[in-house]
């Protein structure tokens, strides 16, 4: 058979060569073009009555032959497909904390790993200076606030000029006002925590300038924790809040998280065509940090009622795709050939759209030595 073909391959290429001459207009052009079309029909005809003899020869191999196979009976079942996508996990709450103030640092009350409480103290700042400004405040306060009873007394019993009250007023509540700033300035010494957490990294030491704006500790909290990815476009009609997600972590192939999506960007990102998605982790155990990647499993499609088979048993030529089943003829149980249409494919099983029906019987076993038409048994 491929010697047959091979040479009328090799003939028509001879022939094409030989008679192939350069076209001087457009209706040589034309007229070549339906030599050759002449040209193929033949040779497809030729093609057709070797194939045919082909099977012929084949069937009469094959007659008497029996081959074992395994069967299966095809029933509706559930079928979901779902698509991968990959996230990073980020911290909801975290905080790289600064000093409000200037100063020089002389405590600092954690160290990296210890967790913190919202308030507690982290680090102070060199105080002295504010410190004796506020005393003596408070002396000139002490003096101002008995002047000034002294003079309300007074004007209460319309003895003295009430600029002297005014004036001993004024100056008691401007050393009150000024004593209040200088209690505000002196707390910006203390660093607090502004959430409850664990203590990443501590970046100054004792000795060292504290400034607003430069980081001094880092604390964050691990949990919960947000799971954020990026997904294509084309799943935008499928993926909606609170939909079931499943993730696993490439650092722990054993673990498997079920969750659900709780939130959904609004924007398409013009230059990689992605929406985002946000997943909130628990986390309670800590085990899962801030910057992990992650793998998602999200589901696109679900049908409660489907024909299902195995994807190996799914095979192809050139008239597409086709799967075989056992039919009782005559008393006589054949194998025969089925073309089908396909859907989604998950984890090794494929959704036939057209082609079987429920209650026909695929040959699940033995499938690589049947062809169409042959007689089967069952193992």
């Amino acid at each position: 058979m491929k010697r047959i073909l091979i040479t009328l391959f090799v003939g028509l290429t001879l022939f094409s060569c030989t008679s192939e001459k350069k076209a001087e207009s457009a209706d040589e052009i034309k007229n070549q073009i339906n030599e050759y079309k002449s040209e193929v029909k033949k040779l497809e005809k030729k093609i057709a009555t070797l194939e045919k003899q082909l099977d012929t020869m084949g069937q009469a191999q094959t007659t008497g032959r029996v081959v074992a196979v395994k069967l299966r009976k095809l029933a509706h079942q559930p079928f979901q497909h779902y698509f991968s996508a990959t996230g990073s996990v980020e911290a909801k709450n975290e905080s790289y904390i600064s000093p409000q103030t200037n100063g020089v640092i002389t405590h600092i009350y954690v160290e990296e790993g210890d967790e913190v409480t919202k308030g507690q103290l982290l680090a102070r700042l060199n105080t002295e200076v504010i410190e004796n400004n506020m005393n003596e405040v408070k002396v000139n306060l002490e003096l101002a606030k008995t002047l000034y009873e002294k003079q309300k007394e007074l004007w209460n019993k319309k003895i003295g000029s009430e600029v002297q009250y005014l004036q001993a007023k004024n100056n008691y509540f401007s050393l009150k006002s000024r004593l209040k700033t200088l209690q505000s300035q002196y707390d910006l010494s203390f660093v607090k925590s502004p959430l409850s957490g664990v203590v990443d990294e501590v970046y100054q030491k004792v000795g060292e300038m504290g400034t607003p704006g430069m980081r001094m500790v880092h604390v964050v909290s691990l949990s919960p924790l947000t799971l954020k990815a990026k997904i294509s476009e084309r799943y935008l009609p499928s993926v909606k809040i609170g939909d079931s997600v499943l993730i696993t972590f490439p650092t722990f192939p054993d673990m498997m998280i079920k969750a659900t999506i709780n939130r959904i960007g609004y924007v398409i990102n013009s230059a990689n065509r992605t929406f985002d998605v946000e997943i909130k982790l628990a986390n309670s155990e800590h085990k899962i940090k801030p910057n992990m990647m992650a793998t998602l499993s999200l589901r696109d499609y679900k049908t409660n009622s489907a024909i299902v088979v195995p994807s190996y048993l799914i095979r192809e030529d050139i008239k597409g795709k086709y799967i075989y089943i056992a039919v009782q003829e005559s008393g006589v149980l054949t194998a025969t050939k089925r073309y089908v249409t396909t859907g989604l494919s998950y984890k090794g099983n494929t959704e036939i759209k057209s082609g079987l029906n429920e209650g026909e019987t695929i040959i699940t076993d033995g499938y690589n030595n049947v062809s169409d038409g042959i007689s089967i048994g069952v193992k």
